[in-house]
């Protein structure tokens, strides 16, 4: 009988987000913005990140009652081939973000419907769904002038990089055309008995893929790589 890989996730630096993200994840894009940024790592190797963020919607969590900082989404999980099941590896992640910031209530993460996404890690880590939809206007993809088509995330960091407001308004100046909105998967993790309670009457059953699939599918973009970015990091979270 095999024994568990060993496990640790600690908090990680942007480089090491920056590089799970470019090499094992669809986007290819780091998130705008103030984010929460969990390494993990599987026998002593670096494998990817889950990373945490306010979203660009400041009124996502206006739905539920909760102020911008009560309600946090889950924007990437990038992470290579690995052992561990990835519900696992979201589950640790999410008890980290909640010992950490006490004030958080909810999370919140989208299956991009137009990759073909249904949320089948969220689904295997018991998050509640609760249809599908788009957060708001800037939840629509871009296409950039030179016909490559970008989340309004990695759009917004290239209008900080030139010194601009992050607006719709800029995007069009540069080049950028907002495209057809694409619905997604929407998955909630209530953190408290009474989000739970007002959570729960919302769900509604899992999207199913065609075909089989297993219970928990790999949450990972399989790239190259596998060198560590980054030193092994201080403090043990194992579970």
């Amino acid at each position: 009988m095999s024994s568990k890989p060993d496990l640790r996730l600690d908090w990680c630096s942007h480089a090491a987000a920056k590089y799970a993200v470019e090499h094992w994840h669809y986007s290819g894009t780091m998130p705008a913005g103030k984010t929460v940024k969990i390494g993990v790592w599987e026998e002593g190797v670096f494998i990817g990140v889950v990373i945490f963020a306010r979203g660009s919607n400041k009124h996502l969590g206006k739905p539920f009652g909760l102020s911008q900082t009560q309600c946090v989404e889950l924007v990437r999980v990038a992470i290579k081939d690995h052992e561990t099941p990835t519900s696992r590896i979201l589950a640790i992640s999410c008890r980290m973000l909640k010992g950490q910031s006490a004030g958080i209530r909810l999370l919140l993460s989208f299956a991009d419907m137009g990759q073909g996404h249904i949320g089948t890690l969220y689904q295997a880590a018991g998050w509640t769904y609760t249809g599908t939809g788009t957060s708001d206007e800037r939840s629509r993809p871009y296409r950039a002038p030179d016909r490559s088509v970008h989340h309004w995330r990695s759009v917004a960091g290239a209008l900080s990089a030139r010194g601009m407001a992050s607006t719709i308004k800029a995007a069009i100046s540069l080049g950028y055309v907002p495209m057809e909105k694409k619905l997604k998967h929407r998955y909630l993790m209530p953190l408290d008995p009474e989000m739970r309670k007002q959570i729960d009457p919302l769900a509604k059953p899992y999207p199913k893929r065609a075909g089989s699939i297993g219970s928990d599918a790999p949450g990972f973009q399989p790239g190259e790589g596998g060198a560590d970015p980054t030193p092994a990091l201080e403090g043990n979270h194992n579970a």
